[in-house]
């Protein structure tokens, strides 16, 4: 039996966890490293599982199947496709430099009337314990062991937003608390309410492979194999309301306008770490799936509901982008071009083109890594300044250029400036786009110009003219926070000129994923010779 490298994965941050948790109260430096260290092995196996991934091999390797509950079709089916794979790494890869950029984020809080604690042992077992669930949900390949957990790390993330909250807050604290209480809430509700409709869409399927295959099942590969032989045929209207349910789930999760609004509330009443695991990790899950599940299960619906999808793109990526510009708030400007972002990776994986949907899987990785880099910049920035709000900075590069510099390095990769990671995968969901949707494209691409428009004004405000009262003594970034940003900007100067290590691995699914739905790359017109 070889080794279950998959299970591992996600079974030492799990592990992680509950040791973390366990660690006693008076012991905080001893959880944070304990925590740390299990990230760090969980890292080393989810590059080894990528260093074995063969992209010219099988469609899904590392397999593990196991009969979980037989008289209902529930297997604990493992594995993973080119896209998984790299997006098991980019999690991995994130969880320690959140954890050190949020270092002292659940330490003790002292104001001049009370002393209030916050968990330590709690804030880092809660980011294991996310990390672990959404690695399993990237792995799994049965449709119900990818719900339970898709809905799973969603009570983890609640407790992060609500009970580890911005303490930069304008209002105080007593205010702050009823705003992460709101935000919290809204954040489950939102994705319980997709989560419930999906249910009731996975329900519906295992009832359709019941009727006709003689005993339902929720396993990815035998309802394809079943669909591939004709042994299972959907109604249309039938796989047309199915794929509503799962894609609605996936829209909240993703998010896509108007599903939304729940994503500046909980980035913005959170730690600057906290909103990159919501916007860089568990929101990735979201767009994984329309590739995983909504295309391959779904294929004439997915292909029915593209022009709809790609209005929705469009309008999110616009959308996001001009509220972004108009935000006096530094993390929901972020939070806003978030949802601009999201709606690019959307359009990239509905144009049904190969660069398209390469892009859009490149997208993935390089805004978690962007995103990344400039939210947690901005965390330090507001941590030291103690506000959230643009108008109370000013001239920060005078006084801290090395924060100053991460944080426009951050700007730039966001607007996709040329040498920089997220250039290389928007321009390929464009060119992708417009080969088929040449309106789609040229709409699209305004976003480009607001994201330069809200990225260079944030800048401006923050960093550049007099130094502002309140600013004067800050310092620059310390020897642990340059741990965390300089390998994330070393990563977006290196994809940004040469992301062929990626688009290697993930471009043989994405062929794949084009085959389910029966597409192939508009043919270039050539105009006739006269």
């Amino acid at each position: 039996m070889s080794f279950p490298l998959l299970t591992t994965t996600a079974v030492v941050p799990a592990a992680g966890a509950i040791i973390t948790a366990a660690v006693p109260a008076a012991r905080r430096t001893t959880a944070k490293y304990t925590a740390l260290l299990f990230s760090l092995a969980t890292l080393v196996l989810a590059a080894v599982a990528m260093i074995r991934f063969d992209p010219s091999g099988p469609r899904y390797q590392l397999t593990e199947t196991h009969t979980w509950v037989k008289n209902f079709g529930l297997h604990y089916d493992l594995g993973v496709d080119g896209i998984a794979v790299t997006l098991i790494t980019l999690t991995a890869l994130l969880i320690p430099f959140v954890m050190l950029a949020g270092w002292h984020d659940p330490d003790p809080l002292e104001t001049a009337d009370n002393r209030r604690w916050r968990p330590t042992q709690g804030f880092f077992a809660l980011i294991l314990l996310v990390e672990a669930m959404v690695v399993i949900a990237f792995e799994a390949t049965d449709v119900f062991l990818f719900y339970i957990f898709f809905e799973a790390m969603l009570i983890p993330m609640y407790f992060l937003i609500g009970g580890f909250g911005d303490r930069a807050h304008a209002a105080g604290e007593d205010e702050g608390a009823r705003q992460r209480s709101y935000a919290a809430v809204k954040f489950l509700l939102y994705n319980l309410v997709g989560g419930l409709i999906m249910l009731a869409a996975v329900i519906g399927l295992y009832a359709a492979t019941a009727k006709q295959l003689g005993t339902g099942t929720f396993s990815l590969q035998e309802i394809l194999n079943a669909r591939a032989a004709g042994r299972l045929h959907l109604a249309t209207s039938t796989e047309r309301w199915l794929f509503l349910g799962f894609f609605f789930a996936f829209a909240v999760k993703a998010p896509l306008w108007p599903l939304h609004t729940w994503l500046p509330n909980a980035m913005g009443e959170s730690t600057a770490p906290v909103a990159v695991l919501i916007t860089a990790v568990v929101d990735k899950v979201g767009t994984f799936a329309m590739l995983r599940y909504c295309l391959q299960l779904f294929p004439e619906a997915s292909k029915w509901a593209t022009p709809t999808i790609l209005v929705l793109s469009v309008i999110s990526i616009i959308y996001g982008a001009l509220l972004a510009v108009g935000q006096r708030d530094i993390k929901r400007l972020i939070a806003f071009a978030s949802v601009s972002h999201f709606g690019f990776i959307i359009l990239g994986i509905f144009a049904m083109t190969s660069q398209g949907q390469s892009g859009a899987t490149l997208y993935m990785v390089n805004h978690g890594i962007s995103t990344a880099a400039l939210m947690l910049v901005a965390g330090f920035l507001i941590t030291r300044r103690g506000s959230r709000l643009i108008a109370d900075f000013g001239g920060v590069q005078k006084v801290a250029p090395v924060l100053a510099g991460t944080f426009l390095i951050g700007g730039l990769a966001t607007l996709s400036l040329p040498g920089l990671a997220p250039f290389v995968s928007e321009f390929l969901v464009l060119v992708g786009t417009f080969s088929r949707y040449p309106a789609f494209g040229i709409v699209a691409t305004l976003g480009i110009v607001l994201a330069a428009l809200y990225v260079l004004v944030l800048y401006q405000r923050t960093m550049t003219g007099p130094v502002k009262a309140g600013i004067e003594g800050m310092s620059d970034l310390k020897v642990r926070e340059l741990v965390v940003v300089a390998p994330l900007i070393a990563l977006l100067l290196f994809l940004g000129v040469y992301p062929k290590p990626v688009t290697d691995i993930v471009n043989p699914s994405v062929r794949h994923t084009l085959s389910d739905v029966h597409k192939t790359d508009p043919t270039p017109a050539l105009e006739a010779k006269k």
